[in-house]
């Protein structure tokens, strides 16, 4: 589906009862957005990782602006500013007085923006792999250099640079980059997944190019009120877990919990204990 909002289309998929039957009454679960990473890439992956959060919650898929199955837009408004703005609307769109949100890795920081920006609007949060300042960039150059292959070396230069010059390009970056990316890397499932998604190699180059080498939430992070889990992986390459740390330290409700055999696609890596810890927060934090 596409809302027409903030002069684009955006699309979402609504998956999950907003209200279930419990006993003699309708008990309302809470509505959870979930915001992918990239930028650049899509809501698919949730739809194998995140789908049984549909348990405890009315799940909203989000396909940033210019992202998946969004329309394209002029790439000069694919930015951090014009993804939280999106979101609220969305929100009102939708007619949701308020909401949770789960956002991964880019998606996370667009969930920071949002809490920052609009906290009225705003339940519960959930951050997974993410960091609340561009120099996550630079803890991601410094790992891949001492650590990579010459081949990861040169396909993560097209990252920095900001540099994809097509999708052939941005897959070649992720099948190399796959081994790194996840501790259970399979070959085969990186070709079922790749074929499932929709990805711009132009998102990923205005952020990485531009606006996610300058975004600091870092000092601002102590004003964000509601309640928040913070899920960080050990082995996370690009999103390091001592920026979860950061955000924990510094959100006042946050409770952070790392997961010691994961990679940055912890939901991937660690799918059950993933779930387990999400269902748990959703279901106990007021909201």
């Amino acid at each position: 589906m596409l809302a027409k909002i903030c002069g684009t289309e955006i699309f979402f998929d609504v998956d999950g009862a907003g209200f279930v039957p419990d006993g003699g009454r309708m008990a309302e679960r809470p509505v959870l957005f979930l915001l992918h990473g990239g930028p650049g890439g899509d809501h698919a992956s949730f739809k194998t990782s995140s789908a049984a959060l549909r348990d405890v919650a009315q799940l909203v898929y989000v396909d940033h602006r210019g992202c998946g199955r969004s329309s394209p837009g002029d790439p000069a408004e694919y930015t951090l500013d014009n993804n939280i703005d999106d979101l609220d609307a969305l929100r009102e769109h939708l007619g949701f007085k308020r909401i949770s949100v789960l956002g991964s890795s880019y998606g996370g920081m667009v969930a920071q923006g949002y809490a920052l920006r609009y906290p009225e609007n705003l339940a519960n949060l959930v951050l997974v792999c993410t960091a609340p300042s561009f120099q996550f960039m630079e803890d991601a150059r410094r790992h891949v250099a001492e650590h990579g292959t010459p081949d990861q070396v040169r396909v993560c230069q097209r990252l920095w640079d900001g540099s994809f010059e097509s999708l052939d390009q941005l897959r070649e970056f992720y099948e190399i980059m796959g081994p790194m990316y996840s501790t259970t890397y399979k070959p085969e499932e990186f070709e079922a997944g790749w074929t499932r998604g929709l990805r711009s190699f132009v998102a990923l180059n205005r952020g990485f190019g531009d606006f996610l080498r300058t975004f600091d939430f870092t000092e601002r992070l102590h004003e964000i009120g509601c309640p928040t889990l913070v899920l960080a992986a050990a082995h996370d390459w690009i999103c390091a877990p001592r920026h979860s740390q950061i955000i924990a330290e510094r959100i006042p409700r946050a409770h952070l919990k790392v997961f010691a055999n994961s990679g940055h696609m912890l939901a991937g890596d660690e799918n059950a204990a993933y779930l387990q810890a999400v269902k748990g927060f959703l279901t106990y934090a007021p909201g």
